[in-house]
């Protein structure tokens, strides 16, 4: 079994190769407690983020932390499938235009997937028009827009917009990352927002199963 307290200090650490040693070896195992790791990788990264926000730790720490979460979930996925996890739904994620970043999307994208989502993952520089037309294509009813940069919040709200213009209202829309707030939600005209990576999970998940 896996030790929750050990994986998690092993993320917080970043020290790699002793988590991936454990994660291996719980696979090794049968994969019995893949979920509890995996909570316990998204606990440690939490708490990287936290000692990143006191200063402690710098942006090539979250990057560095995000590859690891990246590693993690790959060793992680075929245990974590095979809990017999159905699919709950199907979803777009990208960043939107103007912005590049995509450590904070991969890591919401990997736990997305390990939540049992679909995710269509659309990339960076995303336009506004290029997301309304997939969600239109593929019928897609829930939508995640990333953005670490301030001026991402302009290209959140042409987003929200064109799919007010398409008459796309019933299409569940949350914006994440560092620049977004509850005053920005509500500027954007989006349905949610979300810092961390567990709280877009939690929302998509309640959204998908009202749906």
């Amino acid at each position: 079994m896996a030790n929750y307290e050990e994986i998690k200090a092993a993320m917080a650490d970043l020290d790699e190769d002793t988590l991936l040693d454990m994660l291996h070896e719980l696979m090794d195992n049968g994969g019995d407690g893949a979920m509890d790791a995996m909570t316990a990788c998204q606990d440690g990264l939490t708490e990287v983020g936290n000692l990143y926000e006191a200063g402690e730790y710098f942006v090539g720490d979250l990057i560095y932390s995000g590859e690891m979460m990246t590693e993690a979930m790959d060793i992680l996925k075929p245990a974590l499938a095979g809990d017999g996890s159905k699919k709950i739904g199907r979803m777009i994620l990208c960043t939107v235009k103007d912005d590049l970043h995509d450590i904070g999307k991969n890591i919401v994208r990997a736990m997305l997937e390990a939540a049992g989502f679909e995710v269509l993952d659309l990339g960076i520089d995303v336009p506004a028009e290029k997301i309304v037309e997939t969600c239109k294509a593929e019928n897609i009813k829930i939508v995640a827009l990333s953005g670490v940069l301030t001026l991402a919040l302009d290209s959140m709200k042409a987003t929200v917009d064109a799919f007010k213009a398409a008459g796309m209202d019933d299409v569940k829309i949350l914006i994440g990352g560092s620049p977004v707030s509850e005053e920005a939600c509500k500027s954007i005209g989006a349905d949610d927002w979300a810092h961390a990576p567990q709280k877009t999970v939690n929302i998509c998940k309640a959204w998908a199963q009202a749906a």
